[in-house]
């Protein structure tokens, strides 16, 4: 979502959700310069921003007995990872600063293995710094769907509709996975017949995504 695809869109995640074009007027052009360059623009954002992600971007990952008792989302999810083999855990002990009172208390703390951090994908920002999530798999082009333009010169936007294939971790094929991580599990029974859109902006560079843009 992490498209992680921007987590697809924060994977977020996120999860994956079909991106929408807003508030843009205009006509559909049939160009066929036009068509070639998004084509190889849509490549070009999936190799960058294709890898489908569970929105953990910080480990170690500390769980509280509450979160626990309360069946959190990482309370329902992390200790499938550690079956696994993808990530471990030990008590720790920290102190919590609630509104200028320090509290303190054990956790669950899970940390990725090495088998784990096979997963765990870092890119470079904006800003010069690195981000990094634990991704599932990785989305390409299956084929292009559909292609609309709108606007003229520095405004024109396009919105490029799409099917995609899917390389997935082996480890999505288990069970409890594909329960406890049902967008993900969505996204990868999707290959090949679910549409994504992605919108991209006509710069000097050509055409970018939008995503993209600044990076």
């Amino acid at each position: 979502m992490t498209l992680s695809m921007k987590n697809i869109r924060s994977i977020a995640v996120a999860a994956v959700a079909v991106m929408a074009l807003a508030g843009l007027e205009g006509c559909t052009r049939n160009d066929a310069a036009d068509a070639a360059a998004l084509d190889a623009a849509l490549h070009t954002y999936l190799a960058k921003r294709g890898d489908l992600c569970l929105a953990k971007n910080t480990w170690p990952i500390d769980l509280t007995q509450h979160e626990i008792d309360s069946g959190a989302r990482n309370a329902l999810q992390l200790p499938v990872l550690e079956r696994l083999g993808l990530a471990r855990s030990e008590v720790a002990e920290v102190d919590v600063n609630d509104e200028g009172t320090l509290h303190h208390m054990k956790v669950r703390r899970y940390a990725l293995t090495d088998a784990g951090r096979k997963f765990y994908i870092t890119r470079g920002t904006a800003d010069g710094a690195r981000s990094g999530d634990f991704c599932a798999a990785h989305l390409s082009l299956d084929r292009i769907v559909g292609r609309e333009l709108h606007g003229s010169g520095a405004q024109r936007q396009a919105v490029v509709t799409y099917t995609y294939r899917v390389d997935a971790a082996p480890w999505t094929n288990d069970a409890e996975v594909q329960k406890v991580f049902p967008m993900v599990a969505g996204v990868i029974r999707g290959a090949g017949t679910a549409q994504l859109q992605e919108i991209f902006a006509h710069g000097d560079a050509g055409w970018i995504a939008v995503d993209l843009q600044g990076t």
